[in-house]
């Protein structure tokens, strides 16, 4: 049990550091027609060019993206450590959903993109990293409830 707890800690830990790598890392790679060069799009660059556009759906893909899935990580280790009440722990499960949101926006994006035939998109590491971190992180709560 013990080091099934000691292992939880540290995948919750690791996951502060690759949560922010993640947004930085390239998740897209778009482009427009098959001829041009494809642009490597990052959590971080799609929600600039996203402030300059629509400021309510900035807002709404930087709480999904970036705080939901932090705060989690951050709430998930607090109770780990016995600084945070359980009690928070339903909470904590309702912010990981909303990170696994984003998650699907991506997918649904790609979809669109490729179905209308025009631009070129395909996925980068990036995408692989941050749904792995959403995962891990939905893993922890799920695994450390359970105890």
């Amino acid at each position: 049990m013990k080091r099934i707890r000691a292992v939880l800690i540290a995948v919750n830990l690791s996951l502060l550091v690759l949560f922010p790598l993640s947004w930085f890392a390239p998740m897209l790679r778009a482009g427009l027609l098959p001829f041009f060069g494809l642009s490597e799009i990052s959590v971080v660059s799609g929600l600039q060019a996203l402030w300059q556009k629509d400021v309510v759906l900035a807002l709404l893909v930087t709480f999904f993206a970036i705080f939901a899935p932090y705060l989690k990580t951050i709430g998930l280790a607090l109770m780990q450590f016995r600084l945070l009440s359980p009690r928070v722990a339903p909470a904590l499960h309702i912010l990981g959903k909303l990170a696994m949101a984003d998650i699907f926006l991506i997918a649904l994006y790609i979809i669109l993109v490729k179905g209308i035939g025009v631009a070129r998109v395909e996925t980068a590491w990036g995408l692989y990293l941050f749904s792995g971190c959403v995962l891990a992180s939905l893993a922890c709560s799920l695994l450390g409830s359970k105890r």
